[in-house]
């Protein structure tokens, strides 16, 4: 492991802990003005994280080892997946050990973990919102691998790192798998992070939460590791779509002057991206959670013609 190589994972390492809330935060803020409201300031997740920190913890009288525990396994499911996502270098010491299908088992492990102490408090809006995250999660994986998968038959590797790499040197064209794949991905995006139209991650309205539902018992510290965790995830799908999708700007082993630029490239990407996600959220309606299976099984038939596009096209 060359310095160069530590210090490029250290800096990924701290760039998703500092930009993740912070994209959380421009997001709401471009809701709110796009809904012609008053907008929340946009390090408002910051003071969240800091008020709920500095809080004394209360535990519910019920609750197991698994129930005090999760919070850390989910946050750092969520922050060695954001580690592994090139998202600066691609000079990774981390990337070698893991793919794309390391990166889905990660998030798969955070959610089981989510929904197991959802379920340990026995309440009954735990478990209603843990049985809405499995059924998420049972439909979007493998839409998900479907949209890596295209992205792979590219390549020809899974690993993330050799995807960008590949993807950064083609010239600039429209690859029509890439074009199915990234609206699937879309797709597959919303309903992971519970964005609408698949959840709402600003209401408490009992008969429409998923991932809310699931937190309501937690509070401090352990609170502020699931909303800090969120964030990750938001921040780890945004780079795994710019990684796919647009390549550009991401520094590579042989070139390290190129890290200097990398950062503020990623910071207006994940800007524009944002906006673009609060557009969505502004123009979609909730739709109802039987509609939802319809919603990520069209992503998931979108990934498999992508992948069809791809072999009948020779690798395009």
């Amino acid at each position: 492991m060359s310095v160069l190589g530590a210090f490029s994972q250290l800096l990924a390492l701290l760039t998703a802990l500092v930009l993740a809330p912070l994209l959380t935060g421009w997001v709401s803020m471009w809701r709110h003005w796009l809904q012609n409201k008053s907008a929340p300031s946009l390090l408002q997740p910051y003071m969240t994280l800091h008020k709920l920190f500095n809080k004394e913890l209360l535990m519910a009288e019920h609750a197991s080892s698994l129930y005090r525990f999760s919070p850390y396994v989910v946050f750092g499911c969520m922050l060695l997946a954001s580690a592994i996502i090139p998202t600066l270098s691609t000079d990774l010491p981390l990337s070698p050990a893991a793919d794309a299908i390391a990166l889905v088992g990660l998030f798969a492990l955070a959610r089981v973990f989510l929904s197991l102490a959802a379920m340990d408090v026995g309440t009954a809006f735990g478990s209603m919102g843990a049985r809405r995250e499995m059924l998420v999660g049972f439909l979007a994986e493998p839409a998900l691998l479907m949209v890596l998968f295209c992205a792979s038959m590219i390549t020809g590797s899974t690993s993330l790192t050799t995807i960008v790499e590949t993807l950064a040197h083609r010239d600039l064209a429209i690859y029509p798998s890439m074009l199915l794949a990234g609206v699937a991905f879309t797709m597959v995006s919303l309903a992971e992070n519970a964005r609408v139209p698949v959840d709402n991650p600003d209401t408490h309205l009992e008969l429409t939460m998923i991932h809310e539902a699931m937190i309501l018992e937690y509070s401090a510290r352990h609170l502020a590791l699931m909303e800090w965790a969120a964030s990750l995830k938001l921040f780890a799908y945004s780079c795994v779509g710019l990684a796919l999708f647009f390549p550009w700007g991401v520094a590579e082993a042989d070139a390290p002057l190129a890290l200097l630029f990398a950062l503020p490239v990623l910071v207006f990407k994940l800007a524009v991206g944002g906006i673009m996600l609060a557009m969505i959220e502004t123009v979609s309606a909730k739709m109802r959670i039987f509609r939802v299976p319809e919603f990520l099984g069209t992503a998931f038939l979108l990934g498999v013609i992508g992948l069809l596009v791809n072999v009948l096209l020779g690798g395009k």
